[in-house]
């Protein structure tokens, strides 16, 4: 007598979202722009990420092929959360399954369009793919971890001369919840793809997320700052590029101010540079103070 084996459960079907054009509003997902999930260096990083504050913590890890994703490939990222949002802001249909051309995500995040940066999107999208993340951000306890990769998979359609069709890209579940969520997704300045450094990158993050457009700002002591960043540089070094950052003023829309205590450490205060509307402020405070944000 044969034995009825139990039906598998069915394949999730994902609806097609095909990639708006125009100009839209470059978005961030809070909690990348909090913690510390990409590699700041452009060379290859296979050194694992551990960060654990309290409730949180984050563990990624890269292959030794393609190594940690980097904050430059997170960039690919910001373009998926800001067509999201907006789409989601127009009352337009959203899915975790995306359609695009690599041309629309290099225009986005200001990047050329030469062969090689084409190339370079592709390696960036293996990074995302190959990288996995373990975290209990949004997960009911910090013994349950969510784990996933930046992108659950891509390909592309060739053309018979080797030119590019369009680009298919799957996106986790974990990074779409959160950019569907209307108070963890913040606008970011455009002149941040124009950062060139990676300690700049991921310091611009910081400081809009924290700090966003309150008049009083914000301020870090370097040791935190250092631990947030999950950067291998020395601290000394590390500590080097915050007084530089802060003595030329790179990050747009922010001041940033380096006070020593008589101890001899060190604080990063920063504020906005520009006063915002009264609605803004309160639509931006609302948005920080959301249960269970950790500094």
């Amino acid at each position: 007598m044969s034995v009825r084996q139990p039906s598998a459960p069915p394949v999730e079907q994902l609806e097609i979202f095909r990639a708006l054009s125009g100009d839209l509003a470059p978005r961030d997902a809070q909690d990348l722009m909090s913690f510390p999930f990409f590699a700041l260096g452009k060379t290859r990083r296979t050194v694992p990420i551990h960060f654990n504050a309290g409730d949180v913590v984050i563990h990624v890890e890269g292959t030794v092929e393609h190594g940690i994703a980097t904050i430059w490939d997170a960039d690919v990222l910001i373009w998926a959360a800001s067509q999201i949002v907006e789409a989601r802001d127009a009352g337009l249909p959203t899915s975790r399954r995306m359609v695009t051309t690599p041309y629309e995500i290099l225009t986005f995040i200001d990047r050329g369009t030469s062969a090689r940066d084409y190339v370079r999107l592709r390696a960036a999208l293996d990074r995302l793919q190959s990288t996995t993340i373990a975290t209990s951000i949004r997960q009911p306890t910090s013994r349950r971890l969510h784990r996933f990769s930046w992108v659950n998979e891509w390909h592309e359609c060739v053309g018979e001369e080797g030119r590019s069709l369009g680009m298919e890209l799957i996106l986790p579940d974990w990074f779409y919840a959160g950019v569907l969520e209307n108070t963890l997704v913040l606008t970011i300045d455009r002149a941040y793809f124009g950062l060139a450094g990676g300690i700049e990158r991921w310091l611009y993050r910081l400081v809009r997320k924290h700090a966003g457009r309150q008049p009083a700002g914000w301020r870090f002591d370097f040791r935190h700052l250092h631990l947030k960043s999950g950067s291998l540089t020395p601290f000394a070094n590390f500590a080097f590029e915050l007084r530089r950052i802060a003595r030329q003023q790179e990050l747009p829309g922010y001041h940033l101010t380096v006070e020593r205590a008589p101890s001899g450490e060190e604080t990063l205060a920063f504020r906005p540079t520009t006063r915002p509307s009264v609605s803004t402020l309160i639509r931006d405070l609302t948005r920080s103070l959301r249960v269970g944000d950790k500094l």
